[in-house]
């Protein structure tokens, strides 16, 4: 059966010379266990029969050793190995038993203070023992450590500068290592592990362990970014809520402040507006009534009449209404109201108070009325509205509509 090269490997020694030798991880376990042997025993070899098959590749053969059998006496004759009749015999059995699809394509020896290099007599043993090309021959030191492999070819044993330890499910390596634990003396198989077999595992479950951890600290670097991310939204939309509130309530500041100005302003505007119509007629009546005596005058006395129609033009211009034109157009009533009008402009350009003494305003200082405006006190006090602005300046008003009843004026 072909066999596909093993993924999980580990490459020990340089591993190009022809043919690659792939050892199963189980089968070095053995070897170390038969050297522990060996070193307590302290004298003679210990052996035992490599199992496996070669399978032809496109340039090359591949070994694959994937059993091994403890050799139940190797025996030295001088400088020489012995493998007896029944040592075989036990180990076919066991081949059979254990490997029933495994061929014996080589031997292992563990012998202390023996150098790793075949002797004649080994060689020897080797090509009458597996004739076979590419069969495998290892030599151990099991208190250095130290091991060679060796390949038959060219009709001699050829060393090889390394080999592949590869790890897979061996259940026949593992039935026969734990039913011959005893007998060759080793501790359970549970508690003994190859060293390389071990590191490499642990190597595996730290990288395991590792990707683990990175993939934890990158969950945890995500969900930080999330959560500060998230913080700043959130205060970012607090300040943006907090400018907001603030807007709003100064916009309602300044409409309430507006809404109260407005309404100061209509009402005294309203208070003005029919005070100032209560003494546009009140002084209309005056005027209508003077013109009517001025009128009957007229018809007695020329004279008198003149003089009572200068006064009531007078009259007028004081309280702002407008004298009725009830007679035809006389020379006397002109010339009474251009006297007026002349009397007039000389009062704006001198700002005459036109109060009688004790009234109010006849001191210079006014003090506001009831139904009082600007315009009624400049018309008041000086018979015209022309001196609102300077009744302003004078008292710093910026709002004439803004006086208020009992305000003291200084009049210019």
């Amino acid at each position: 059966m072909e066999r596909q090269l093993p993924k999980n490997v580990r490459q020990i020694g340089n591993v190009s010379d022809s043919p690659k030798i792939y050892v199963e991880d189980y089968v070095d376990t053995f070897f170390a266990q038969l050297c522990e042997k060996c070193e307590k025993a302290g004298k003679g070899p210990v052996g035992a029969f490599l199992v496996g098959d070669i399978q032809p590749g496109t340039d090359e053969e591949y070994v694959y050793i994937y059993g091994a059998i403890q050799m139940h006496d190797l025996k030295m004759s001088g400088n020489e190995y012995v493998i007896d009749d029944d040592t075989w015999k036990r180990a076919y059995e066991d081949c059979k038993q254990y490997f029933e699809e495994g061929e014996m394509l080589g031997w292992f020896v563990a012998h202390p203070g023996v150098p790793l290099i075949p002797e004649a007599s080994t060689v020897k043993l080797h090509k009458k023992s597996f004739p076979k090309k590419n069969t495998v021959f290892i030599m151990k030191d099991p208190v250095e450590k130290d091991e060679t492999y060796y390949v038959h070819k060219m009709n001699d044993l050829m060393e090889i500068g390394g080999h592949y330890t590869y790890y897979e499910k061996n259940p026949c390596m593992q039935n026969y290592m734990i039913s011959s634990r005893k007998k060759n003396g080793a501790f359970p198989t549970e508690t003994v592990e190859d060293r390389a077999a071990k590191d490499f595992r642990n190597l595996v479950r730290k990288r395991g362990e590792s990707r683990k951890g990175r993939k934890t600290g990158g969950v945890m670097y995500a969900a930080s970014a999330c959560l500060v991310l998230v913080l700043i939204i959130m205060g970012v939309s607090m300040l943006n809520s907090f400018d907001r509130m603030k807007s709003v309530q100064n916009t309602l500041d300044t409409l309430a402040g507006a809404s109260d100005k407005v309404e100061t302003q209509e009402t005294s505007g309203a208070v003005t507006a029919v005070t100032e119509e209560q003494d546009g007629e009140g002084q209309a009546g005056d005027g209508q009534e003077t013109g009517d005596g001025s009128a009957s005058d007229a018809d007695g006395d020329g004279e008198p009449a003149a003089a009572a129609g200068a006064e009531g033009k007078i009259a007028g211009n004081d309280t702002g209404a407008a004298v009725p034109d009830n007679d035809s157009s006389t020379g006397e009533d002109d010339g009474a109201a251009e006297e007026a009008k002349a009397a007039g402009s000389g009062a704006d350009g001198d700002a005459q108070i036109l109060a009688a003494p004790g009234e109010n305003g006849s001191d210079g200082v006014y003090i506001v009325e009831e139904g009082d405006t600007l315009a009624i006190i400049s018309r008041k006090m000086y018979g015209d509205v022309s001196h609102v602005d300077a009744i302003c300046k004078m008292n710093g008003i910026t709002d004439g509509n803004l006086i208020y009843v009992g305000q003291k004026l200084l009049l210019p």
